[in-house]
């Protein structure tokens, strides 16, 4: 009778023990469970902390709440100006409502997973390929709009996606350097032209001054023998002044006149 007393406590210790290690869990501060009681969910999700369960019939389903970063994988795009590269990106979401996340699609994580990558083929395929390398902002924004708008339903949140890396075939890649080339040099020789224009409107406002008082030239011409004489070079300038030669021009003059008129008379 007393062994049999003894097992009967012993069984019951066991069914206590297991009933409690059944219907007690707790769970992080990150997590969340989803309560199915005979098949059908509770309204709200538990947690965190420590969660009653009725053994055999609830069954928990825990919903992690962090951020998630997936990095999408290179995807072929083919964008609008028929350009074709491998562009890869990272998403960044969370789950927001565990209810939606566990009832209204089957594998959440995989199917974000699967509508980041068609998401990011599409948007790249939709614009060019300066505005893809130009305007990533925008691409992003878009990006993170669609996925945004289509994850709602299923209780995930879209934060933030990021084009990571546009890998370019070597062709392109030759085409956009001789492109840049070509701009660099349009730009030196514009800037070359503007520096001629500008020295010349100076040099002629030079002569202009000169011209308005003609010892100034010889002024200048003593100012540039020391210039050159400061760099202790063998060249050695004279410099001859007009008033000297004036007479010679002026008899030079003379003579042509004499000559016409002699030509008009005979």
């Amino acid at each position: 009778m007393f062994q049999f007393i003894s097992g009967t406590f012993l069984f019951v210790i066991v069914i206590v023990v297991f009933f409690l290690m059944s219907a007690i869990k707790i769970l992080n501060e990150y997590e969340r469970g989803v309560i199915f009681r005979l098949g059908r969910a509770l309204p709200q999700a538990k947690g965190p902390g420590l969660i009653l369960l009725i053994p055999m019939i609830d069954k928990l389903t825990k919903v992690n709440l962090q951020l998630v970063t997936y990095d999408v994988p290179s995807q072929d795009i083919i964008t609008r100006d028929n350009v074709t590269m491998k562009v890869n990106a990272v998403v960044y979401f969370r789950v927001i409502d565990p209810l939606k996340a566990i009832i209204e699609v089957r594998d959440y994580w995989n199917a974000t997973q699967l509508l980041a990558q068609t998401t990011l083929r599409s948007v790249c395929g939709q614009v060019e390929l300066d505005e893809l390398l130009s305007a990533r902002e925008k691409v992003n924004a878009q990006l993170a709009e669609i996925l945004d708008k289509h994850t709602d339903p299923w209780g995930i949140k879209v934060t933030l996606v990021e084009l990571r890396a546009i890998d370019l075939p070597i062709e392109m890649q030759r085409a956009m350097a001789k492109q840049a080339e070509a701009e660099r040099e349009r730009r030196g020789k514009v800037i070359n032209a503007e520096g001629e224009f500008q020295a010349a409107a100076k040099m002629a406002e030079a002569a202009h001054v000169l011209a308005q008082e003609p010892m100034s030239l010889t002024l200048r011409y003593l100012q540039t023998l020391r210039e050159i004489a400061a760099e202790k070079n063998s060249t050695t300038l004279f410099p001859i002044p007009i008033d000297l030669i004036t007479p010679f021009i002026k008899m030079a003059n003379r003579w042509e006149k004499l000559e016409a008129l002699e030509e008009d008379k005979k």
